[in-house]
């Protein structure tokens, strides 16, 4: 049991679940909220603005000195030379959101002079809390929670995210996912980072990677996942990842093979090789591992 939450932590908390609030009022009425386009297969809506209006109030309300760096208003509020800034995504998960597919979620993780310190994931359809504090584990409702103990990639399920903007390279995409696929129990997209992170931080999957992503897409989450024993970086296994649009975490033994898999599609392709060598395991070929049938 989670018995003494960081009282800062306490506040992100009330600010998720307010703006969890929101947004299940909406989802009763998904096709009357109002949707408008960022760019292309990049939508915004009146909730997302709604729920992130609510969780600045809230943490602004309790730390009105804080600085904010959020998905929707960017760093207009707030103390923008503070060393404390809150980073949020008010609902990351938009498309599926406005689909009516109940896999989004909220995203708060506050970074004090430059590292995450404490994250908070949302998951509004399902009521899941996941929390962390940095040295103080992670939970999901108050249960501590661990990443997966399985150390075989041809056993491992993995989530990722797909390009979706202009501009994107797809066939590199399609060219990392065949390889993961062919190695591995499965390849899933539930189109929502965040909850993605939580999720490997819970062991429900074995690792998750993608690229084009944000810092307000990965910060909660990557606390979550650290806290709970995983590890997370570039896809050449390093840690500077926040600000690189480039993503990978999972268990420790998993994560090393994927860096292995994945470290030549880079694009910061690692100066060391030593983080290549450190790759837990041997990466299997495609035929010897793929799962056998039952």
């Amino acid at each position: 049991m989670n018995s003494t939450l960081h009282p800062m932590l306490n506040v992100a908390i009330r600010a998720a679940r307010a703006a969890g609030a929101i947004i299940n009022r909406a989802a009763l009425d998904v096709e009357a909220v109002r949707i408008s386009q960022k760019q292309v297969n990049d939508f915004v809506t009146e909730v997302d603005h709604a729920s992130e209006a609510a969780i600045i109030e809230t943490l602004l309300t309790a730390f009105p000195q804080h600085g904010i760096h959020a998905e929707e208003s960017g760093r207009t509020h707030g103390n923008p030379h503070s060393d404390h800034v809150w980073i949020i995504d008010p609902l990351d998960g938009t498309t599926n959101f406005i689909h009516g597919f109940p896999v989004y979620c909220v995203s708060i993780a506050l970074s004090v002079r430059g590292r995450i310190e404490q994250a908070v994931v949302y998951d509004p359809s399902r009521n899941d809390l996941f929390t962390a504090t940095r040295g103080r584990g992670a939970y999901l409702n108050d249960r501590r929670i661990r990443v997966s103990k399985r150390t075989q990639l041809n056993q491992c399920l993995i989530s990722t995210g797909f390009p979706y903007r202009k501009g994107d390279d797809m066939p590199t995409y399609l060219r990392m996912m065949a390889d993961v696929m062919q190695r591995t129990e499965g390849l899933r997209q539930p189109g929502a980072a965040a909850l993605d992170l939580a999720h490997v931080a819970a062991g429900y999957t074995d690792a998750f990677f993608h690229s084009g992503l944000q810092p307000w897409d990965v910060a909660a989450g990557s606390l979550l996942v650290t806290e709970a024993g995983g590890l997370i970086g570039n896809f050449t296994g390093e840690s500077e990842f926040m600000e690189q649009q480039e993503c990978l975490a999972g268990s420790p033994r998993v994560y090393g093979q994927l860096v292995s898999l994945l470290g030549k599609y880079s694009k910061y392709r690692s100066t060391k090789p030593e983080v290549i060598r450190q790759a837990s395991g041997t990466l299997p070929g495609p035929d010897a591992s793929m799962p056998s049938a039952p």
